[in-house]
């Protein structure tokens, strides 16, 4: 077992990638969707999950993705629409359907017959030192493969479970994942994670202890292993200075209006004064309008609205974010210029 461990998920996130580079540390693999390297039971401890980005990661990741899926996992909703207005591309990895199989707010506000994030506020609320708190994902009467051995669904979870504890009085987290792509995989699950986090230590009034992700098949594919080598060079950025943390009753008079600025954002018939409408409307906290920012930044570049883009970006008032969107943006320009290309691929 290897542990990567620091303070940001960027510092982890290149010490893992260190180990599975490492040929004495990893072995090929193949897979369904072909060949990898693979470590086995890797952990990832970030101190801080404020610092969620991983900004190394080259080429960037889209950020306004990243929020998106936060705020689509917390709100329990499993319809395509929303991500995939987000990045068009993941149909190809979960399937051209209306709502998804794996989707993981659905999982834990509502597959299983519970709301198992308000059961575990109510929980601990009640009893700080509760170990029987668990945010279950998977579910094996639908999630199993086949007998045969092939895939039940196209879109079956990674991330099988949390465990939420409150230790000396923060929240600490441990994400357990059956399967874990670096790559593509890592930066996403440690922004969703550790923003659900954040939100849960809001919920209770507590801060956010250490977030740790154990990855029982921690793997790279070989197509992307240039990608991964080209990442490892610390880049420097500032710090994240947004918090998702709010009390629970606020939380959840905020949500709603927050999803419906989104819904705005996802209209096919979006003009250029209803998107600045939503974006710049900051009636949310803080962490929330610049992810509607971030969110609204990305539809107007798809859009070619580019001035408005720029306007969303330099309003957001989160440092770590405008920098991450500004390397995202670098390089649409550069896949948009590029002979035969109009549009970067959403990986």
């Amino acid at each position: 077992m290897h542990i990567a461990r620091g303070k940001s998920a960027d510092e982890v996130w290149r010490s893992a990638a260190k180990h599975l580079l490492d040929p004495e540390q990893s072995s090929p693999q193949e897979s369904r969707n072909g060949n990898t390297i693979e470590a086995l039971r890797v952990v990832l401890q970030i101190d801080d999950p404020a610092q969620r980005w991983v900004i190394s990661r080259t080429p960037p990741i889209n950020p306004a993705f990243a929020l998106i899926e936060v705020l689509w996992i917390v709100a329990g909703r499993r319809d395509a629409a929303l991500p995939n207005c987000w990045n068009p591309a993941l149909p190809r990895y979960c399937g051209r359907t209306e709502y998804y199989h794996g989707a993981y707010g659905y999982r834990l506000r509502h597959q299983l017959g519970v709301d198992q994030l308000a059961r575990v506020y109510q929980a601990l609320s009640s009893a700080p030192d509760s170990r029987q708190c668990v945010l279950q994902i998977w579910d094996g009467t639908v999630d199993l493969p086949n007998e045969d051995g092939t895939a039940a669904s196209p879109d079956i979870p990674c991330n099988v479970m949390a465990l939420p504890k409150i230790r000396n009085g923060k929240l600490e987290w441990l994400q357990i994942i059956r399967s874990s792509d670096l790559f593509l995989g890592v930066p996403h699950n440690i922004v969703q994670f550790s923003s659900l986090q954040e939100i849960l230590s809001g919920w209770l009034g507590v801060s956010a202890g250490p977030y740790v992700q154990l990855s029982d098949s921690l793997h790279v594919y070989e197509r992307d292993l240039d990608s991964i080598r080209h990442s490892l060079t610390d880049v420097r950025a500032p710090k994240s200075t947004d918090s998702f943390s709010l009390d629970y009753k606020t939380w959840h008079k905020m949500i709603p209006d927050v999803m419906g600025r989104l819904a705005v954002l996802m209209r096919p018939d979006l003009g250029e004064n209803d998107l600045t409408a939503v974006a710049f409307a900051h009636d949310a906290p803080e962490a929330y309008d610049n992810s509607v920012l971030i969110a609204a930044a990305d539809i107007a570049r798809r859009h070619k609205w580019h001035h408005i883009a720029d306007e969303c970006s330099n309003r957001c008032s989160n440092p770590a974010l405008r920098f991450i969107w500004k390397r995202w943006q670098s390089r649409c320009d550069l896949a948009a210029s590029s002979p035969g290309r109009s549009e970067v691929p959403f990986v």
